[in-house]
């Protein structure tokens, strides 16, 4: 069962990256984005950790709707997370890639986004 616990950790961890709260308080935000992260966003920028972390300190908004959340194990640390955000006007797939570090807490190293066309 430690597994599921895992896809489930992941999951709430990427659930709470898309919250508010968490996304404009830099250090809450922070402890769930990995020293190394980096991000191909879906306006087709580049992002690293600390630029990260200063537009989501920005900015507020509300929380996007989020379905399809599937989560799968890659390596014994590593775990993928597809799912698909919508907000007025613009849905979005997205791809996480969480790892864990010598027993530390997940943290997610690379996050994708795609603009969904139709």
């Amino acid at each position: 069962m430690a597994e599921d616990t895992d896809l489930r950790d992941v999951i709430e961890c990427e659930l709470r990256l898309l919250d508010p709260a968490v996304r404009t308080d830099p250090r809450r935000a922070a402890e769930l984005l990995d020293p190394q992260f980096h991000e191909f966003g879906a306006s087709g920028r580049v992002w690293d950790r600390a630029a990260a972390l200063q537009v989501m300190a920005g900015g507020g908004g509300r929380r996007p709707l989020t379905d399809t959340m599937v989560a799968t194990r890659l390596a014994a640390d590593v775990v993928l997370l597809t799912y698909r955000t919508r907000r007025p006007g613009r849905t979005a797939l997205r791809s996480s890639l969480w790892r864990r570090r010598d027993g530390g807490p997940w943290r997610v190293y690379f996050h994708q986004g795609t603009v969904a066309v139709g």
